[in-house]
């Protein structure tokens, strides 16, 4: 069927979504989190693919997906329901302003979002599309401060971002009690510049560190980092 990507143990209908899954999302799914995460929140979720790679991952966790757009919600949902997670899947159609004031006491101990691209930039010309890839400066301070109030004094949020998007959201933490962790620098090839962060903040003070991470060794030819970590999850590995 057009528009489903079948992973080895779920499948993503992703036709009424905006943004399709995409490299970004799986890394972000694939990578998230440590040790055994009971309560997570997907920002943003879209076809909610990162909120089911966490379900396979973590067996006992419970996962919130908040997500706005009212096609990518209901296709989330389906996604969800014809899982073998339903039980611990949960999608909230709405703002994550709205989710926070709504669920004021929720703490979880990781929150993951692969949230708007770009920032104060030309919009796309769709409205889904822009809703999708593109937001102001409020939108990430709101966001930062919803993550630094529902976060765990031990719990970590992991975001996947532009660099320039990513150096902003790092100019935000202090002010919200966040600090950030670990950096992971995503590149094509050893030879690329970066082209994606994934940074990782907590409420704790510690040395921030960093680490590559390399797509493909060649033209076309995956690396053995990006096989290993997806090995899981894509059928083609």
């Amino acid at each position: 069927m057009a528009g489903i990507f079948r992973f080895k143990q779920f499948s993503v209908d992703q036709s009424g979504c905006a943004m399709k899954i995409n490299t970004d999302g799986v890394l972000l799914g694939a990578l998230a989190g440590a040790g055994q995460p009971q309560h997570i929140l997907d920002i943003g979720t879209g076809t909610g693919v990162i909120a089911l790679m966490l379900a396979q991952r973590f067996a006992s966790a419970l996962i919130e997906a908040v997500e706005i757009d009212d096609d990518a919600a209901k296709t989330a949902l389906n996604n969800f329901e014809g899982s073998p997670y339903s039980d611990r899947l949960k999608i909230y159609h709405q703002d994550f302003n709205t989710f926070f004031g709504e669920n004021s006491e929720n703490q979880y101990d990781l929150i993951v979002t692969n949230p708007p691209f770009y920032i104060d930039a030309l919009t796309s010309p769709t409205q889904k599309t822009n809703q999708a890839k593109h937001a102001d400066r409020d939108f990430f301070v709101d966001m930062i401060k919803g993550i630094s109030n529902h976060l765990t004094e031990n719990g970590t949020c992991w975001m996947v971002l532009p660099v320039n998007t990513a150096d902003y959201i790092e100019t935000l933490l202090a002010g919200y009690d966040l600090h950030l962790q670990k950096t992971i620098l995503i590149r094509s090839y050893a030879d690329s510049e970066p082209h994606r962060y994934i940074i990782v903040t907590s409420k704790a003070h510690t040395e921030p560190t960093s680490e590559q991470f390399l797509i493909y060794d060649a033209p076309k030819v995956y690396s053995q980092q990006y096989i290993d970590t997806l090995k899981e999850f894509f059928i083609v590995f």
